[in-house]
């Protein structure tokens, strides 16, 4: 197993149990007890885990959202797929709104290498996108960047999104359902959200199906606003269904 298997392992023990030992860990991974502690120390230095004698907790909270960090660690092969299926529907010569979230900065890899013009809610796609030689414009907002996430929020990046119109926003979200919407754990990023759909033509939702069905607290608006949603095959069929009969345009890869 390598070091970023038994990594996303371990945070995912963590985070299913609140709370786990190094002997627990020994029996998950067949890694030695000197590994397992070297990587709970890694884990706990990104904000993944707390560390506590003979073990690990979680730190987060009923309804919190996941450090970024884990999340990165989380579907990468659909997260991919979804990235590229989302960067075929832009035409060269777009002007694309990135909202923030690991699957859009993947988008961002890809659009990197295109002549679009790309402004990046978060620090990461923007020092990606940022990076020699690409072809993509870069626009880069104003706000405030959560920490940890890199996503920015605040009256600098609302009214730089008032400031523009988009052809397409590529929006990221936490729980989408038919019946619930698009919803966010943030209150700042549903705000953020909220602005991007309302300066773009067509929005574009990006997420892995483990999404599908779930609500976060905070509400961005209904499905209906979708025009196409991009996600991966383990979607469940039955939010699938729903979602195309509300009118978006559902593809799964």
């Amino acid at each position: 197993m390598s070091n970023a298997d038994r990594h996303f392992v371990i945070a995912q023990a963590v985070r299913e149990s609140g709370q786990v030992t190094v002997h627990d860990l020994v029996a998950l991974t067949g890694a030695s007890e000197m590994t397992i502690r070297r990587d709970l120390d890694v884990l706990a230095g990104q904000g993944v885990l707390e560390r506590v004698r003979g073990g690990a907790r979680t730190l987060l909270l009923r309804g919190e959202e996941p450090p970024f960090a884990l999340r990165a660690r989380e579907a990468v092969d659909a997260k991919r797929r979804i990235a590229a299926e989302v960067s075929s529907l832009i035409a060269d010569g777009e002007s694309v709104l990135l909202d923030s979230g690991t699957t859009c900065l993947e988008v961002a890899r890809l659009l990197r290498e295109r002549p679009v013009t790309v402004m990046p809610l978060s620090l990461q796609a923007i020092h990606v996108l940022s990076a020699p030689p690409g072809q993509a414009t870069l626009m880069v907002p104003g706000g405030l960047p959560r920490a940890a996430e890199g996503a920015l929020t605040g009256p600098l990046t609302l009214a730089s999104l008032a400031a523009l119109r988009f052809d397409t926003a590529v929006i990221g979200c936490c729980g989408l359902s038919a019946t619930e919407g698009l919803t966010a754990y943030d209150l700042d990023d549903a705000a953020v959200k909220k602005a991007g759909i309302a300066s773009a033509r067509r929005i574009v939702a990006a997420t892995d199906g483990g999404k599908l069905g779930r609500t976060a607290y905070a509400h961005v608006g209904p499905a209906t606003l979708l025009h196409t949603l991009v996600t991966d095959t383990t979607a469940p069929a039955d939010e699938v269904t729903a979602l195309e009969g509300s009118g978006t345009v559902v593809k799964a890869v």
